[in-house]
C-alpha cells in the first residue's frame, strides 16, 4: 500500500485504532472517509479533522449496499476500504446467557467485513491500484480464554485475508491484514488502562512506519504482536497461551 495519494474508507473509525488510523493517513496526504452508526459524532469529527464521513451500521446489510453506493458516488476514486469495526466480548460458555453476544460477534467481526468486501470489490477491481484491509488481531493465533467468539472471528478474518489475496492475485486489488495486539483503547472495559496494552499512538506510529517501509507486505505485525502471531511457529504455542491467560486482567472476569 502507499501510504499517500489514496481515497480510503474506514466503517469502524470514529474512535480507537480506526479514527487514530484515519487522522494519520489524512496527514500523509490521503482523502479519508470514516463511517460509524452516530450522525452526531460523524458530525464532530468533520468539524473538528475535515474528515469526509458517512452513517453506516456495519451489522446491516441493507444498511452497507447504502453506504457503499454513497461512497462510491461521491468518490468515485476510492481505492482503499479498511474493514475496521469489530467488537469485542467476553462469554462464559458453561452458563447460560453467551450466545446473544456470541452471535453479535459474529455479525460484526466476520459478517461485517465480508458484506462490505462485496459491496465495494466490483468498483475496487476498477482502480488501477487498490487494496482491501483486514483486521484481525493476534489472538487469532494464541486465544484469550474469555473471549472464544472474537478470537475464532479473528482466525476466520485471517484465512479470509489469506485466501482473498489468493484470489485476486490478478486483479488489481491486494490484500493487507492488519494484526493488532492489545492497544489500549476502549474495546473492551478497562483495556485503555491494561498494563500490558500497547499505547494507541505507538501501536499507529509503528503501523504507519511498517507500511511506509514495506507497500507490497501482506501482514502489518509490530513487535508487540509477535509473540502471539508466532508461538506455534517457535514451538512454544503451549506457554505463550498459558502466559498470555495467566497475564490479561480479562481472565478473572
Amino acid at each position: 500500500m502507499n501510504i499517500t495519494g489514496n481515497t480510503v474508507f474506514i466503517p469502524g473509525a470514529t474512535s480507537g485504532i480506526g479514527l487514530a488510523l484515519a487522522l494519520r493517513l489524512q496527514a500523509a496526504g490521503n482523502t479519508v472517509i470514516i463511517g460509524g452508526r452516530r450522525t452526531e459524532l460523524l458530525a464532530r469529527l468533520h468539524a473538528e479533522h475535515g474528515l469526509d464521513t458517512v452513517r453506516i451500521d456495519t451489522t446491516d446489510p441493507d444498511d452497507i449496499r447504502t453506504a457503499a453506493a454513497d461512497v462510491i458516488g461521491t468518490h468515485p476514486q476510492l481505492n482503499v476500504l479498511i474493514a475496521m469495526a469489530g467488537i469485542m466480548r467476553v462469554e462464559d460458555w458453561r452458563s447460560d446467557g453467551f450466545l446473544a453476544d456470541a452471535e453479535q460477534t459474529v455479525t460484526t467481526n466476520l459478517l461485517g467485513p465480508i458484506r462490505l468486501v462485496a459491496a465495494f470489490i466490483g468498483h475496487l477491481q476498477t482502480q488501477p491500484d487498490a487494496m482491501i484491509v483486514t483486521v484481525s488481531s493476534g489472538l487469532a493465533h494464541t486465544p484469550l480464554r474469555v473471549t472464544p467468539s472474537y478470537n475464532a472471528t479473528k482466525a476466520a478474518i485471517h484465512m479470509l485475508s489469506e485466501s482473498l489475496r489468493l484470489q485476486l492475485s490478478d486483479t488489481s486489488v491486494s490484500v493487507l491484514e492488519l494484526v493488532p495486539p492489545a492497544v489500549a483503547t476502549d474495546l473492551m472495559p478497562g483495556q485503555r488502562t491494561n498494563p500490558f496494552a500497547m499505547p494507541l499512538d505507538e501501536f499507529v506510529d509503528e503501523t504507519m512506519a511498517l507500511i511506509a517501509a514495506q507497500p507490497d507486505q501482506h501482514e502489518v505485525l509490530v513487535e508487540n504482536v509477535k509473540p502471539l502471531r508466532f508461538g506455534e511457529v517457535r514451538g512454544d504455542y503451549d506457554q505463550t497461551v498459558e502466559a498470555l491467560n495467566r497475564t490479561d486482567p480479562h481472565v478473572a472476569a
